[in-house]
Order: structure tokens, then sequence, then C-alpha cells
């Protein structure tokens, strides 16, 4: 690549394994580690959105869901 060349790159979901394109935005955090106001993001497609929000859930770690 030369300097000034752009690269296409598309947010990939955050399930393993998974190379589709990311549709949705998880906002989570895990409250023994983050401050309340802290936002970690996984990114999902709808193959994975309910997977991995439900995976946050069990834990009480999802705090929002919001489209990508």
């Amino acid at each position: 690549m030369s300097p000034g060349d752009e690269v296409d790159t598309v947010d990939e979901c955050s399930a393993k394994g998974c190379r589709r394109p990311a549709a949705w935005e998880l906002l989570w955090n895990n409250p023994r580690l983050h401050t309340p106001e802290r936002r970690k993001t996984w990114l999902a497609c709808d193959e994975h959105r309910q997977q991995l929000s439900d995976f946050l859930a069990a834990r009480q770690f999802l705090k929002d869901v919001v489209a990508h």
C-alpha cells in the first residue's frame, strides 16, 4: 500500500468465527470492573444478535442494543 491509499473495512460480527457485517451494537459493562457510565461494545450481525444479547443479559452486563 502507498501512503494515502484508503482501505475499505467492514465492521464484523463479534460472534466467534462469524465474518458477517455488523448490523447491531450491543452496549454492555461489567459492574465489578467498569464504572456505571462506561460502555463496552460488541458488534452483531442479525443472526447472532439474540445469542450475544442473551449471553450478556444472563450475566446482567447488557445495557442497550442499537443499530450499528
